[in-house]
């Protein structure tokens, strides 16, 4: 048994393991093929070994067959490609001129997806002649110039992704007018990763879309596919803007799991920041049950939190190799954003044809990249939702065969929670989607495209809630108001409004990584993250080679590098004021008060710790980098200094109580709301100036808000006692980074008092408690 050859290799003394679920496999329920699906096309599915649909498949496919948007929300390995491919094919191969659009949130994904559907396109040619002028084609940027423009006057099946609708297919729709004109079909694969501010720009893309195909005289079908959600069917309605059927009964087969929820020990000999202990890292954790289990033969995936830490885990996994069989190292590799196309295709094509026996890997390889014949699965850090966690956890055991899942828990609140509460994460149904499309900050800048792409008429602006942002682009200058609708002004034009919009929640603007030495372009990053990840003095990893930033210029967009090989790297440290704006909601609970509001947050960087691989610290350097302002919207809670002393905490320990209770509180808001503790910061502070009070602040970390304070708002009962439970779990004596310190945090995690945290939410919670569910 895998479990066991990995727990055999465990120090003497430890007892990492604090769960172990058997999850039993599921047999297949077969239907048999459409009606409607052309017969050429049934028999090269036939051919390539699927000898009958899942009921899953034949039912979502017939519903968009029949003109219905339609959610497929399976697990992974359910064989959702199939539900969309039979209605396209089918429709392709009996109208000529008709075509359709693919949408993945990931290169790696469209890329896999294009692949399978050239080979099927290939088989079917000679059955189907009119499919020899299919002509699918990738659409995205790593497609050559020459191709795009073949693809934009030839392709009847465009693999895409949001960022290239939104600017190079809505941004010159008249050059695509053929296509458009007679899309049929628009798939949007793996719908469950458009969330927060992402999620609310592709909704507000789809609507864009529409209004374009509708100018046209198209009104294509609508297939999403989705991991397994919460109301997948109001989640899609509200990103496509049109009402779809949900299907959610998974007739596909999957073999027995072993989830197994590990914990790394606290080390004895090392302590960290402000001498609180420090556990054996996630990812050396995580390095050591990989080498164990490809020792065994067993081909692994590894799934962790940064692109660092997946270049970390790959080398950790290689060096303990090299102890046991020389030629093991060589199949071990590190896939992750950031890459260069030719890097990640031959990544991607050793994983799948087996060269590659491990692979550490950020969440570029979660979605539906087709990797069979996977062993086991090893999450170093729950991954932030339920949803993410089960997508990562199916990429094991794909060839129906027994699997292993491993979730080895680092230093956060919130893995801490789940692992010592597994119903948290094993009986616990899965979160719905985060994503509002009328967020002004969002909306503005999208409806300045669409006034570029195609005047706004009444109708529409009143239908996308957008008649005041248009009026307040009218008083900027940038639009135009007609008795017919809204125009866009040439003052509005040399904007750009295309390329001023980060789809993604970014900046806009890339910061280039290049080496000062050789000249060699290594990867690029957000300017708005650039501060906190590539400011003089960081560490920077790329496959395999390590590198310390020189010079970070915001203005330039560069940051140049050197090559070193440093036995430390670096954490950000940042500071955080914060100022109420406005109050959107509000109740007073006596001594308490819980509040949802608006905000206007200044942090800036001001230095970082460098730390050896161990966890210890050793030293902190001071940095001067530029301030970054938002406005946000964040949930807020007030307690009065009586309740406090009353409760037991005197005056002198209100900050640190205060400032432990905000820590633990950012790392398990993502329970409560499909966020990861990154999209989010918080305050605290024993007297604020705009409440007079003890207060305590938790945002949003995008201008405008991402939906993620409101919804720990209204889960505020749950999200809070799950906190509370987080700390007390612990088995650190005053407090560590599993329980109240944060990683990023600008005081250097002081003060910070944990018994005193458990009192402030305990508090809070007596008080909301009768109030929300009596």
């Amino acid at each position: 048994m895998l479990l066991d050859r990995v727990l055999a290799g465990t120090p003497t003394g430890e007892h990492p393991l604090t769960h172990v679920a058997e999850l039993p496999g599921r047999n297949a329920q077969f239907v048999d093929w459409p009606t409607w699906l052309k017969p050429e096309v049934t028999t090269m599915l036939v051919s390539r070994g699927i000898a009958r649909p899942w009921s899953h498949q034949a039912r979502a496919a017939s519903l968009a067959h029949d003109g219905h948007h339609v959610v497929l929300s399976t697990g992974t390995a359910s064989g959702k490609s199939l539900a969309y491919q039979m209605p396209i094919l089918t429709t392709l191969s009996s109208d000529a001129r008709a075509t359709a659009l693919y949408l993945a949130p990931t290169k790696a994904l469209g890329a896999d997806q294009l692949r399978n559907t050239l080979s099927m396109t290939d088989e079917l040619r000679g059955d189907a002649p009119q499919l020899a002028e299919v002509f699918a084609s990738s659409y995205d940027g790593d497609t050559p110039i020459e191709i795009r423009q073949w693809a934009r006057a030839n392709a009847r099946w465009i693999f895409t992704n949001p960022d290239m609708i939104h600017i190079g297919i809505l941004g010159a729709h008249e050059r695509w007018a053929r296509f458009l004109r007679n899309l049929r079909y628009v798939v949007i694969d793996e719908c469950h990763y458009y969330r927060g501010v992402f999620g609310s720009n592709v909704a507000l893309i789809m609507r864009r879309l529409r209004r374009i195909c509708a100018r046209y005289g198209a009104a294509p079908t609508f297939v999403l596919a989705s991991a397994t959600t919460s109301n997948p069917g109001l989640a899609a309605s509200r990103l496509v803007g049109e009402s779809c059927t949900e299907v959610t009964e998974d007739g596909s087969p999957h073999g027995p799991r072993t989830v197994a929820l590990w914990e790394p020990p606290l080390l004895k000999e090392i302590t960290g920041e402000n001498g609180a202990p420090v556990r054996r890292s996630a990812g050396a954790e995580a390095s050591r049950i990989m080498a164990d289990l490809m020792v065994e033969g067993a081909r692994t995936l590894t799934f962790v939190r940064s692109r660092r830490g997946a270049e970390v885990t790959a080398l950790g996994t290689q060096r303990l190799l090299a102890d046991v069989d020389r030629d093991l190292p060589g199949r071990v590799a590190a896939y992750r954003a950031g890459y260069l196309a030719e890097d990640r295709r031959t990544l991607e094509r050793n994983l799948s044809d087996g060269t590659l026996l491990g692979v550490a890997t950020t969440n570029a390889l979660e979605l539906g990249v087709d990797i069979a014949g996977l062993d086991a699965v090893v999450v170093a850090g729950f991954p932030g939702t339920v949803s993410s966690f089960w997508q990562q956890a199916g990429r094991s055991g794909r060839r129906g065969e027994g699997s292993l899942v491993a979730l080895v828990a680092r230093d956060d609140p919130l893995d801490t929670f789940l692992v010592h509460h597994p119903a948290a994460l094993l009986d616990k149904p899965i979160e719905a989607t985060v994503t509002d499309p009328t967020n002004p900050y969002l909306l503005g800048p999208q409806m300045l495209c669409a006034a570029a792409e195609l005047p706004i008429t009444p109708g529409e602006a009143a239908e996308l809630g957008a008649e005041q942002v248009l009026e307040t682009l009218a008083a900027d200058g940038l639009v135009r108001k007609r008795p017919h609708g809204w125009f866009i002004t040439p003052e509005g034009q040399k904007h750009t409004p295309h390329a001023s919009v980060n789809i993604r929640g970014g900046s806009g603007t890339q910061v280039a990584i290049v080496d000062g030495e050789s000249g060699r372009m290594l990867g690029t990053v957000d300017s708005g993250k650039a501060p906190a990840t590539v400011h003089p003095g960081a560490v920077h990893i790329h496959q395999g080679e390590s590198f310390v930033v020189d010079e970070l210029n915001l203005e330039d967009g560069i940051a140049l590098v050197h090559a070193e090989h440093p036995d430390w790297h670096t954490s950000a440290r940042e500071t955080t004021d914060i100022a109420v704006t406005a109050v959107h909601s509000q109740r007073a609970l006596g001594d308490v008060t819980v509040a949802l509001v608006q905000v206007n947050v200044t942090h800036q960087v001001v230095g970082y710790l460098r730390r050896l691989h161990s966890g210890e610290i050793l030293d902190s350097i001071e940095l001067d980098m530029p301030q970054q302002t938002l406005d946000t919207r964040a949930v807020m809670y007030t307690i009065t200094p009586e309740l406090l002393v009353e409760k037991g905490i005197p005056a002198e320990r209100f900050p640190g109580s205060l400032h432990a209770a905000e820590h633990a509180a950012i790392g398990l808001l993502p329970l409560v709301a499909t966020c990861d503790r990154w999209d989010i910061g918080g305050v605290s502070t024993a007297l604020h100036p705009d409440t007079g009070l003890p207060t305590v602040f938790v945002y949003d970390g995008y201008d405008g808000g991402a939906g993620f304070a409101d919804r720990g708002h209204r889960a505020i009962v749950d999200w809070l006692d799950a906190t509370k439970e987080a700390i007390t779990s612990c088995e650190c004596p005053t407090g560590c980074p599993s329980c109240v310190q944060s990683p990023k945090c600008g005081n250097g995690n002081d003060p910070l008092d944990k018994a005193g945290a458990v009192i402030v939410l305990q508090a809070v919670l007596d008080a909301v408690t009768p109030r929300v569910r009596g």
